[in-house]
């Protein structure tokens, strides 16, 4: 029997899979190629085979969180009515304070520290991307609210600042003591909804 050809998107999947915590355990920044061979069972050599680089499997290992969360939002934003529940959804990221979610906050803080302080352009190309991909994730929002007559059209126009405020408001809680993170939200986004909902 031959032996079974190995699918290259599967085999840099599955190391990644092997190391996805190891970027909140270590970090960013300190985690090493041979780290992840470690972790992985493999050697140094063959983890070239799959990646360019380190930054290269920080990304397959973002992108994996990414997807999950996809597949999670989708799954729980078509069982909301309104787009306040929704929006709530959108921003979960920044407003929830669990365990769980503040490890993945945190990794994304440790990402942007990169982002800012260094010129790794491959890094500004993929956080301008996954941008692009939650922004997407916003119109859509928006774009069936508008379709089920629930606000005004023009509200299409908002989706790069209510993105934007997003940002700012992950940026802020990252920096600021004692920052009330649902206060801001709470006045920003009711705001926009006053301005946007169709009055029944």
């Amino acid at each position: 029997m031959s032996p079974r050809k190995i699918n290259k998107e599967e085999k840099r999947r599955e190391i990644a899979l092997s190391c996805s915590d190891l970027i909140h355990e270590v970090g960013m920044k300190k985690l090493t190629v041979a780290e992840v061979a470690r972790t992985a069972g493999i050697g140094k050599g063959t983890i070239y085979e799959y990646f360019e680089n380190k930054d290269d499997i920080i990304f397959e290992i973002i992108n994996m969180h990414i997807e999950q969360h996809h597949q999670e939002f989708t799954k729980e934003v078509a069982k909301l009515n309104t787009i306040e529940e929704k929006f709530e959804l959108f921003f979960d990221f920044v407003l929830n304070d669990t365990e769980e979610n503040m490890k993945h906050f945190n990794g994304y803080k440790e990402f942007l520290s990169i982002v800012l302080a260094e010129e790794n352009l491959p890094m500004k190309e993929f956080n301008c991307e996954k941008n692009e991909y939650f922004g997407g994730e916003l119109i859509k929002i928006l774009e069936e609210s508008i379709n089920n007559g629930e606000i005004k059209k023009e509200a299409l126009n908002l989706s790069d600042g209510i993105l934007t405020y997003h940002k700012g408001l992950a940026l802020r809680k990252m920096s600021q003591a004692n920052f009330d993170v649902r206060a801001d939200y709470e006045r920003f986004i009711g705001t926009i909804l006053q301005l946007i909902e169709i009055k029944k």
